[in-house]
């Protein structure tokens, strides 16, 4: 599993955990102490619960005893249940006993939340599980790799990573079997391993690449010398992709975990995102939480602006179109609609007059922008349908700029990298002065510097500058 979601899966299970000894806790007082008062001293009674928590978030956070969490079975998730409770409870008791508040503790409360709360937590987990697979399995959530092989090792390589990812998020999507060349005769164009299509020849492997929707590359070519696939890797490195090269080790153990595995290799992993998974997770909370905020103001908004666009011109309210998500993901954006209809058939016809440098079209005075929506440009009211896009997941808060899918048919390996994180409704760009940035180049490095520094204040920085852009109507026409 990727550390994305081992890091989700971390918290989860505490939360999990947590809620189940509460439960089981205040169940069983409810059927010791329901008909009568008999509680002692009830505040002690109710902190017994609280040590109860306070090992099981030790328990949770400190040890790394779920690693294999959606891989093992029925057996050992009650074993592993078991071994909770029972590290939680012992060490609770015997607190509560040297604090002298044992005085005050019910043996039939113990005895009942001890067995209660392995069922509860066991259920709940399972429950849980079977959410989580299908969820990161799905295929807006699923790691995409590429396999990157000599041609004796790809079928193995393929099936063992199909059968070894197939439940921790993974799928393999393409292969490539770089020790043959492209138009040589052994090559077998419909060289199919379980729906996985082989390509042959390392050359220009990573531009053949550039517009595929994948996240990761497992490398598995131990006998090619390293030196040969060092662009291969260094390609891959300027697009934001994480590379897996596979070491070629003899088994010893836990000996080689410095390095890092990948699904059932040992592996030495190339990867530009220098931050952590956790703070990308408390990211996308805070996106949930945006996103939410957001479509409420989207329907106050629609309120007044649907019958303004429709008086305005004929056509949809809102306005979706294919964009290109994170590493190479398409999605349907939506905006309110600020121009005529016919946009796209007539932007052919205005090229010629393209203010803009590189890949992006941007014209002042553009006739296919309405009146309506010239006014929720310049007040950046139309990009309000996009809460929708960041509860979905699509897109995020803070991020890049995704482009169309006519732009992303030009990128090359450095503007790929772009896209080596999720899409923003604002960004660096947006709040640098987009109307006076005239260069493609220019909007990429800002990009990229985002990507490279990005934190959690940087992404806070960015929206109250944000607040302001939209406030005073600053570079935006």
């Amino acid at each position: 599993m990727s550390n994305k979601y081992r890091t989700f899966q971390t918290y989860a299970l505490w939360a999990i955990d947590m809620a189940c000894i509460v439960i089981s806790y205040v169940f069983t007082t409810w059927m010791r102490y329901n008909s009568n008062n008999d509680w002692g001293d009830k505040t002690l009674h109710y902190m017994v619960c609280v040590v109860f928590l306070l090992f099981c978030t030790g328990f949770a956070l400190l040890a790394d005893w779920n690693r294999d969490f959606i891989t093992r079975g029925y057996v050992v998730e009650l074993l592993s249940v078991m071994r909770l409770v029972a590290i939680i409870v012992i060490p609770s008791i015997t607190l509560v006993y040297f604090l002298d508040w044992s005085k005050i503790l019910s043996r039939f409360v113990i005895l009942n939340f001890i067995w209660i709360d392995i069922v509860l937590t066991l259920l709940a987990r399972l429950a849980f599980k079977a959410i989580f697979i299908k969820h990161i399995s799905s295929d807006q959530n699923v790691i995409r790799v590429v396999v990157v092989s000599e041609k004796e090792l790809m079928e193995k390589t393929v099936k063992d990573l199909i059968k070894s990812g197939s439940t921790v998020g993974y799928k393999v999507v393409r292969a490539y079997c770089v020790d043959v060349v492209k138009n040589s005769p052994e090559v077998n164009d419909d060289w199919y391993i379980d729906d996985v299509h082989v390509h042959y020849g390392m050359e220009n492997l990573t531009e053949r690449l550039i517009t595929d929707p994948f996240d990761e590359v497992f490398i598995n070519t131990p006998n090619i010398p390293q030196r040969e696939m060092e662009d291969i890797i260094l390609g891959f490195e300027e697009m934001g992709v994480t590379t897996h090269y596979n070491l070629e080790l003899p088994d010893l153990g836990k000996a080689v975990s410095v390095v890092g595995d990948f699904l059932n290799y040992t592996v030495i992993s190339y990867t530009m995102f220098r931050s952590s998974y956790k703070r990308l997770f408390i990211k996308r909370v805070c996106d949930i939480i945006g996103g939410f905020v957001g479509l409420i103001l989207t329907g106050i908004i629609t309120l007044f602006l649907a019958p303004a666009i429709k008086l305005d011109s004929p056509g949809p309210v809102f306005f979706s179109q294919t964009r290109i998500g994170k590493n190479g993901r398409r999605f349907k954006i939506y905006k309110f609609r600020s121009m005529y209809i016919d946009a796209e058939e007539r932007k052919k016809e205005l090229m010629s007059q393209n203010e803009m440098s590189g890949l992006m079209f941007k014209m002042e005075d553009d006739p296919r922008v309405t009146k309506v929506g010239k006014f929720i440009r310049k007040t950046s009211l139309d990009e309000f349908p996009q809460f929708l896009n960041v509860l979905k997941g699509d897109m995020s808060l803070v991020g890049t700029r995704p482009p169309t899918e006519n732009e992303f048919q030009e990128y090359n390996e450095h503007y790929r990298r772009r896209l080596s994180m999720t899409p923003g409704l604002t960004g660096m760009w947006q709040v640098s002065g987009r109307s006076d940035i005239q260069d493609f180049d220019e909007i990429v490095k800002l990009d990229l510097k985002y990507i490279d520094n990005w934190s959690l204040t940087e992404d806070f920085k960015i929206l109250l500058k944000t607040v302001g852009v939209v406030l005073f109507s600053k570079g935006a026409k």
